[in-house]
């Protein structure tokens, strides 16, 4: 998967045969529906801000080691998110699970 905002660079027929060659599926949203990459643009800023900016890495395998440890170490585990209510990913996956368990729970 592929997402991008609607630039002609992006919808034009060599990206999308491009895309096609990778055997990726290209997203975007529709026109003036440009709010629904607005999580995914604030995580890219997040990493690039917090981790990637000014590293250099001396391996591929090291790059990824270093944001596989930022994104499921921190950004997900530890990180506050002011649209959850500043608590974490997994901290609001917990609560939700748990609301929805007693919720089943009073409902049998």
């Amino acid at each position: 998967m592929f997402h991008s905002d609607r630039g002609s660079q992006y919808a034009s027929g060599a990206m999308s045969a491009k895309l096609a060659s990778y055997g990726m599926t290209a997203s975007m949203s529709r026109k003036a529906n440009c709010w629904v990459n607005a999580p995914t643009e604030s995580f890219f800023n997040s990493l690039k801000n917090e981790r990637v900016h000014g590293t250099t890495y001396a391996t591929r395998a090291k790059a990824q080691a270093d944001l596989f440890e930022y994104i499921e170490v921190f950004y997900n585990r530890r990180r506050r998110h002011s649209t959850l209510g500043y608590i974490s990913p997994v901290q609001f996956l917990e609560n939700w699970i748990s609301k929805h368990a007693a919720q089943q729970s009073l409902a049998a």
